[in-house]
């Protein structure tokens, strides 16, 4: 294992993953400017590499607890901007990376932090870990982070975490789709290694392809989505892993993956 330096987070990588664990405990892991651009320095650095997957955790009691206000407060309207704008490279990122990208999620997801969650492909969930989008009972509503929520619960669900501001205990996340798996907490290690296991195992280039286009096709017309689909599956029908795969079944034989 080898590990990377940074002021906010632990980066590591062990074998074909990288941990990137968010370490700002004594701040509920919220999301100052410079916290954001490490985390955004860490995936595209992770994205760079040959890993096959990227667990997103978090060190102490909450997950992330959002963006922070003593950042927020001190800026004016373009340096707000600015940061949910870097916040949003940040989230566009984790679903551009080639890597299968899994939340670890621990304590209390909130705001920007339950965005996090959102925006990561897979998502797996202590039984103590509660979710929320609070702005619907404050004085800044959740607009941003939002956007990948509704993608993930639904219109009807995720007007009620956004109008009342009511957090969400695990068991209902997972119900509702934000989240995989609610785990009980002893076995979130081994629940989050066990699904990224199963969700890296194949060609790496088409599973990068895969997810790049999953995430083009989503939230399409349905005629939009099949058309860049189409294209893009008969190109990789050509792949090298494609033509493997292929020949492996017909053959009879385990596949040899070489990309």
């Amino acid at each position: 294992m080898t590990t990377l330096e940074y002021r906010h987070l632990l980066v590591a990588r062990d074998g074909d993953t990288v941990r990137i664990t968010m370490n700002r405990p004594e701040r509920r892991n919220a999301l100052s400017g410079e916290h954001l651009a490490e985390l955004l320095v860490a995936f595209r650095a992770a994205g760079e590499t040959g890993a096959t997957g990227i667990v997103l955790g978090a060190g102490g009691p909450v997950f992330s607890a959002g963006h922070d206000f003593a950042d927020v407060s001190a800026r004016d309207l373009l340096g707000v901007r600015e940061l949910l704008t870097l916040c949003t490279e940040l989230m566009s990122t984790i679903e551009s990376v080639p890597q299968v990208v899994i939340a670890r999620v621990q304590g209390l997801a909130t705001a920007a932090g339950c965005q996090l969650v959102a925006s990561c492909d897979l998502a797996v969930a202590a039984e103590s870990a509660n979710f929320a989008l609070p702005g619907g009972k404050g004085g800044w509503f959740c607009h941003t982070p939002a956007v990948p929520v509704a993608r993930a619960v639904g219109r009807k669900r995720l007007m009620e975490l956004a109008l009342t501001g009511d957090p969400i205990d695990a068991r209902i996340a997972e119900q509702w789709g934000l989240i995989n798996r609610a785990v009980p907490d002893a076995e979130l290690d081994t629940a989050v290694d066990e699904l990224l296991a199963r969700a890296t195992r194949g060609s790496r280039a088409s599973k990068a392809l895969g997810k790049r286009t999953l995430y083009a096709q989503l939230d399409r017309p349905e005629a939009d989505a099949y058309t860049i689909a189409l294209e893009v599956m008969a190109g990789a029908a050509q792949l090298p892993g494609a033509r493997e795969g292929m020949a492996a079944f017909l053959e009879k034989r385990p596949p040899v993956w070489r990309d």
